[in-house]
């Protein structure tokens, strides 16, 4: 199987927002570093909307999203990718790995996997899968239809894959102890993030991907999926999030910092762009500066290496009370 778009030796990246809730100060900052690292090296940016988590994508959110990213000035080349509209080509993917026997037919309920005496729990990744589907074949999904039993497809994981992060180096995980066999294909007829993302970066001719390092995790599972449809996998760098006070990725409890209230109670794009060039160590303190104006300054090695803390004088030395 060949993904739509041949690689070749230009830097290309992304940024790859959900419509499920308003962007906020870290996602921005994150966005800001992607945009960046390609643009710094003559690269290409794409846009993709990734909105295949049906029951938590937001009305009006998308266009929020775009504008919030016009506003920051960060822009890209090309149309705008929405998953909602590339079913087909995610279900093409999965049918490569049933015709390997990379995937089974999972009828394994959330609950179910909770309650195995055998799925103890890995940290942050919830109950490992116990295998109680995994000996079943692909053929077997016929059976299951004419049951009328719900069933995702787990992807079948025999190794975990050693990757080298930008910022975190050499990366070492154990993918039997973080989750085990995953879903690539949910039990609602749509594909699951792991698949649907390794099918547009491919697609893409994505050889860069920036993002926060809470999704180092699934790292290891998209290097198996490249692997198995047989495509070159890009480069990552994971970010450290933007935390509160309390250590937590930002949300609610730490005050608003959505994008959308930021403008609204004021705040130049200029003004928070230098917060996050500041917080990545770009800028010897908080003052404007607009994105253009910090590509000779953005370098790799001084991104400090822990989460950034989001202080109330943060934002109030932009104009801003959270």
């Amino acid at each position: 199987m060949q993904p739509e778009v041949s690689r070749g030796s230009r830097v290309v990246g992304r940024l790859a927002p959900s419509p499920t809730g308003a962007q906020h100060v870290g996602n921005a900052r994150t966005y800001l570093i992607a945009w960046l690292s390609a643009r710094s090296q003559g690269g290409e940016l794409r846009l993709r909307i990734e909105d295949i988590d049906s029951p938590r994508v937001k009305a009006g959110a998308a266009d929020l999203l775009v504008e919030d990213l016009r506003w920051l000035g960060l822009d890209w080349d090309g149309p705008i990718v929405v998953q909602s509209q590339r079913l087909s080509v995610y279900r093409q993917a999965l049918q490569h790995l049933q015709a390997q026997e990379l995937v089974y037919p999972c009828t394994c309920s959330r609950s179910d996997i909770a309650l195995a005496a055998s799925a103890p729990h890995a940290e942050h990744e919830g109950p490992v899968y116990p295998g109680t589907c995994a000996g079943r074949q692909v053929a077997d999904a016929k059976l299951l239809q004419q049951q009328g039993r719900a069933y995702a497809w787990r992807f079948r994981v025999r190794h975990t894959p050693v990757f080298t992060d930008r910022l975190a180096g050499e990366v070492h995980l154990d993918l039997r102890r973080m989750g085990g066999d995953f879903v690539v294909w949910k039990n609602n007829n749509t594909p699951a993030y792991q698949l649907a993302v390794v099918v547009d970066d491919a697609a893409g001719g994505i050889t860069e991907v920036v993002r926060g390092d809470d999704l180092i995790p699934s790292t290891p599972r998209q290097l198996l999926l490249y692997e198995a449809l047989g495509w070159v996998p890009p480069a990552f760098a994971h970010v450290p999030l933007v935390v509160g006070t309390d250590g937590r990725r930002l949300a609610k409890r730490h005050g608003d910092t959505r994008l959308v209230q930021l403008r609204q109670a004021g705040v130049h794009a200029e003004a928070l762009l230098g917060l996050l060039a500041w917080s990545c160590g770009w800028l010897d303190r908080i003052e404007p500066i607009r994105v253009q104006e910090l590509l000779p300054l953005f370098r790799w090695e001084a991104i400090p290496r822990q989460p950034f803390v989001l202080l109330p004088e943060h934002l109030q030395a932009i104009g801003y009370s959270a």
